[in-house]
């Protein structure tokens, strides 16, 4: 199949038209960065977008001076974004701790992505002291030969377990992440307590994007995924108070929400796909594209500024309109998911196209659906008074949480009879977040300097 967007110049002309337009509607912030620092891996696994492993040369990954001026162009557009450093490997650059200190020392809120076989104590204390705040593990299952032979590493599940074990005790946030497969699927609800009993943050599923490696797999039918989805809600309520549960690069989850737990508090947050929008994905070359998932490429960052690509690249402007081809189009559930632009593009060759692992088919006659909660990703201004040291506080938090957190924060004021936000109600309300957030605050709501 093509994989190459279909571009008429005519009908691009016609369609530019309505960019500016549909980008202010959007308001297109750059709140997450994936940057895949190189394509070296000690591992090899299946499914891998990027096709990584320990074949590849390093001599094309952008250098410790690329990566800095590359960073406060990011940091000229927004001051406080969360960098996603990962490769491949990235405990593979020798240079790492330089990255993330750069970037932290500066205000962004920096992860780290890892397989987790090389997190020993002594690094993830130089990760500490270089100012990353949490970190993504990888196990795809329970089972040492499942997990083993899907990432091609003997002894990777022990080694992952133990760094996790390693990161409990440093007290340095963690998320468990899972592919599912046909192989892994019926460990689900398995993977998401051993997970939250381990003190995980958030469990994510990932959803396999035909890509990199993963054109060699399957994804799953679209009825399985349904199957799943529906899954996952149930242990996202029975994990509630304890852990996150998310799926990844299957926005359709938030339609099952909608239709099987309409009380849920996920139905108050607008967390459609963020492809292109408040999300992309630097290449350990330089390139810029929607996400890891989708290959396409935006711009050249050795060759544009980061600003650019940002604002003038029609791939993003396209992605920006929501114009989806297809049922994605005529969903009623458009806002609220929107589908996966990665798969659509595996799959169809076009990043507007249907995502067809999503079982439901619209009528068009139910209404059309709306997150109650739309600031996601947007500058929302405080209206109520706020004491000086609440609003140092909330200019710590990462952008792409902020005016979700500044809208609620206000919404429990006003309905408690509260006049002014200060640090003991910003306390108050941290105690009954969905997971008992009272004693520490996770990565993603906290600052550098923080507990």
């Amino acid at each position: 199949m093509s994989r190459v967007i279909p571009i008429d110049e005519l009908a691009w002309t016609e369609r530019k038209r309505t960019f500016s337009q549909a980008t202010a509607v959007s308001e297109a912030v750059p709140h997450v960065v994936a940057w895949n620092l190189t394509k070296r891996c000690n591992l090899a696994c299946d499914h891998c977008y990027i096709a990584a492993g320990p074949w590849h040369p390093t001599d094309d990954d952008l250098s410790l001076d690329e990566v800095k001026r590359i960073t406060d162009q990011i940091l000229d557009i927004n001051p406080g974004p969360m960098f996603v450093l990962t490769g491949g490997e990235p405990l593979l650059r020798k240079d790492l701790e330089d990255i993330a200190d750069y970037g932290a020392s500066r205000g962004a809120t920096v992860v780290v992505g890892t397989n987790g076989t090389g997190l020993t104590a002594d690094r993830i204390r130089s990760l500490k002291d270089a100012g990353v705040t949490g970190v993504a593990v990888s196990v795809d299952s329970l089972h040492a030969e499942r997990h083993n032979t899907f990432r091609h590493g003997e002894s990777a599940l022990q080694l992952t377990t133990a760094a996790i074990d390693r990161l409990r005790e440093a007290r340095m946030d963690f998320i468990v992440q899972t592919s599912v497969t046909a192989q892994n699927r019926h460990e689900l609800a398995d993977l998401v307590r051993w997970s939250a009993d381990k003190g995980a943050v958030s469990f994510n599923l990932y959803f396999l994007v035909e890509t990199g490696r993963g054109t060699e797999m399957k994804e799953l039918p679209a009825a399985e995924n349904e199957a799943i989805l529906q899954e996952l809600v149930t242990l996202e309520s029975e994990m509630r108070g304890r852990m996150l549960v998310r799926s990844k690069c299957q926005p359709a989850l938030m339609r099952v929400v909608h239709e099987v737990a309409p009380d849920s508090p996920l139905t108050n947050y607008s967390t459609r796909c963020p492809c292109g929008v408040h999300y992309c994905r630097i290449t350990p070359d330089g390139k810029l594209t929607p996400c890891p998932y989708l290959p396409e490429i935006a711009g050249d960052l050795r060759k544009q500024s980061f600003g650019e690509v940002w604002s003038e690249s029609l791939l993003l402007q396209s992605i920006r309109t929501r114009s989806f081809n297809g049922k994605c189009g005529s969903c009623e559930f458009k806002e609220v998911c929107g589908g996966c632009r990665a798969r659509a593009f595996a799959n169809t060759g076009d990043v507007l196209g249907p995502d067809n692992s999503c079982v439901y088919e619209p009528d068009g006659q139910k209404p059309l659906i709306q997150a109650k909660d739309t600031t996601y990703g947007k500058p929302v201004a405080a209206e109520l008074a706020w004491s000086e040291d609440a609003k140092a506080r909330m200019q710590r938090i990462p952008s792409f949480v902020r005016g979700v957190v500044i809208k609620r924060t206000e919404d429990y004021a006003r309905r408690n009879g509260h006049s002014e936000i200060t640090l003991a109600l910003l306390d108050e309300i941290r105690s009954g977040m969905p997971i008992d957030f009272s004693k520490k605050r996770p990565f993603f709501m906290r600052g550098r300097d923080d507990d």
